[in-house]
């Protein structure tokens, strides 16, 4: 009797992954640049955590309306394709099995063999079968707007307080250097979680969210700086 057994796939965890991913990234670059900008330019410390915690709110709120409104845009799309298979299937069948057919000649099948699962398949699940195997659209790929908009703003949130925390904690003359530091090693944890949990390559990872982040921090900490000196 064969043996039965269960696979993590990682592409269950596509839609959910690129959102959490982003936003945690996001969360923790923005805020950093913007307090290392606004700290740059020698407001108060009062001031820059003013507008460390704007930047968290709107940038969640940002963050979860664009997701929402993309992966709902995505999810309409598969909607409309869904339908005119429907009307398809139920205009020409037999075109479309032959469609399928063709498909899984394409794949390697023999065209006997192909009939004969394009025929099964058909008879088990005729729409499924072509939203998998015509339009790629399955039950773990299709948009989640909901989903990808609280993973999102939530994982925004979380990495936007890391920057905070560091302005927050850091002794007085030192914000910049702190919140430098500590969105970096933020970046570097965020870039090696993300590479674990889609089991991808991790230094690749880590050096890409590093770089970006840090050139962001220096653009802003130099806007900041000169619009400081410009202002004094």
């Amino acid at each position: 009797m064969p043996r039965s057994h269960r696979e993590g796939h990682v592409i269950t965890r596509t839609g959910w992954l690129r959102a959490a991913v982003l936003g945690a990234n996001d969360g923790v670059i923005s805020t950093a640049g913007l307090v290392i900008g606004v700290a740059a330019a020698s407001a108060s410390r009062g001031d820059i955590l003013i507008a460390g915690v704007a930047a968290l709110v709107a940038g969640a709120m940002s963050m979860a309306a664009g997701e929402y409104v993309s992966v709902s845009s995505q999810a309409d799309a598969e909607k409309a394709d869904i339908a005119r298979e429907k009307r398809e299937l139920r205009d020409d069948p037999e075109f479309e099995i032959a469609e399928l057919t063709n498909i899984y000649i394409a794949r390697g099948l023999t065209p006997a063999l192909a009939r004969q699962v394009a025929d099964q398949l058909t008879a088990k699940n005729a729409l499924e079968a072509h939203a998998r195997d015509e339009l790629g659209i399955s039950e773990f790929t299709a948009a989640r707007p909901v989903q990808a908009a609280f993973a999102s703003a939530a994982s925004f949130a979380a990495g936007a307080i890391l920057p905070l925390a560091a302005a927050v904690l850091a002794p007085n003359g030192l914000v910049i250097p702190v919140v430098a530091i500590a969105t970096l090693l933020g970046l570097a944890l965020s870039g090696a979680a993300g590479a674990r949990a889609g089991r991808a390559p991790m230094a690749r990872a880590v050096l890409r969210v590093v770089f970006w982040g840090a050139s962001a921090m220096a653009v802003t900490a130099a806007i900041g700086a000169l619009f400081g000196v410009a202002a004094g």
